[in-house]
């Protein structure tokens, strides 16, 4: 009888493994990926333990805890990695989520001889931050390091690369979002939100979720409207700050704030109506979760139209008159009051993306082998 194969182990580059799009997105392929073949561990650049920390242990996974990306913390990050490879000689691909920031595990990667080294890109845009001139710096220094490519929108590709590059869709397991009413009705009874109009927002309070124009376009679309509440869906730095400007605004009765809670899922049934106004994203896990739970989708002109695939999806502008476009389009879709059904999209469900990413492992482990017997 021969061996039980040891599967294939994918060290994931990451800043923690808390609840956000990029974490969402590689615990939805996690738990769906044949774990016999595939293994992921993680490599976390913050020492805060995640919300999936506890899931990732039970499912076979490893997590270690860099010195973090302070670049003066830079030759102790290398000898930590170093001693990480030689420890762990199984690794042969490393997949950096975090865009830029990846730069260093890649270094210090090719350094130590890793032959997959993939750099992976989310975002349409690098944040203005004390961190910035760092991230420019990364961004052109990736392709010294990096043997792949990867995005999860063409959008998203071009802008890191400049060029298009494969595209990994951000694919969910669409099971859990389809509407039910069952489920809406009890989540609409537990907030007391019952006969109201709710739109809903799902992000972490961070400044790319443009959280101050929402809440200011809700004020706004409230004077008109008695029935609508403002749902909002995680946490982050300014929590709190926002928290402030519903409070100056005098509509904290009229906005709801849920914190990080594991059954998102649940709470897009609860919804009317689904905004995201953010300044910039690659392709937003949360547009695709909201369309799979058929609700109408408004977001900023800044996403990349790729995340649409159902009907009742806007593009808007930032700028201009909030009331006259936004708060005009919400009426429009309050007054459509559609029956939701069950979505269904191929491209982002995880049944196929799974495959599809597996797939590209075992082509890259294939090329490794090739070379090994060559020599």
């Amino acid at each position: 009888m021969s061996e039980k194969k040891e599967p294939i182990r994918i060290l994931q580059c990451v800043s923690n493994m808390d609840r956000a799009g990029i974490e969402t997105m590689l615990m939805n392929f996690y738990r769906n990926i044949d774990r016999n073949k595939i293994q992921f561990d993680f490599l976390c650049n913050k020492s805060k333990p995640g919300d999936y920390d506890d899931e990732i242990k039970s499912l076979g996974g490893r997590i270690y805890i860099t010195p973090g990306l302070n670049p003066f913390k830079w030759f102790k990050y290398q000898r930590y990695m170093k001693n990480l490879f030689q420890e762990h000689p199984e690794y042969k691909i490393i997949h950096c989520q975090n865009e830029a920031m990846g730069f260093p595990a890649l270094y210090a990667a090719k350094k130590n001889g890793i032959p997959v080294r993939i750099a992976h890109s989310h975002n349409t845009v690098t944040r203005f931050d004390f961190k910035w001139p760092i991230k420019i710096a990364y961004k052109y220094l990736l392709r010294l390091v990096a043997t792949d490519y990867v995005a999860c929108s063409h959008a998203a590709g071009k802008y890191l690369f400049g060029k298009d590059v494969k595209v990994i869709n951000n694919a969910i397991d669409s099971q859990k979002f389809i509407f039910n009413e069952k489920v809406r009705k009890r989540i609409r009874k537990k907030y007391n939100i019952e006969n109201k109009f709710v739109i809903g927002h799902v992000g972490r309070f961070e400044p790319q979720k443009n959280h101050e124009f929402l809440i200011k376009l809700f004020y706004e679309y409230q004077k008109q409207d008695k029935d609508a509440v403002l749902l909002l869906i995680g946490n982050g730095s300014l929590e709190e700050h926002i928290k402030e400007l519903v409070h100056r605004l005098n509509i904290q009765d009229k906005v709801i704030f849920t914190g990080s809670i594991p059954n998102v899922n649940e709470m897009y049934q609860a919804m009317d109506m689904f905004i995201l106004p953010s300044f910039h994203e690659g392709l937003p896990v949360v547009g695709v979760e909201a369309q799979f739970a058929d609700l109408p989708c408004v977001f900023s002109d800044k996403i990349t139209e790729e995340v649409k695939f159902i009907n009742d999806v806007y593009f808007l502008k930032l700028n201009g008159s909030i009331s006259n476009k936004w708060c005009n389009l919400i009426h429009k879709i309050k007054c459509c009051d559609k029956s939701r059904t069950i979505v269904k999209n191929s491209k982002f469900d995880i049944n196929l993306a799974k495959e599809d990413l597996a797939n590209y492992y075992f082509k890259n482990i294939e090329e490794i082998e090739k070379t090994q017997i060559s020599i």
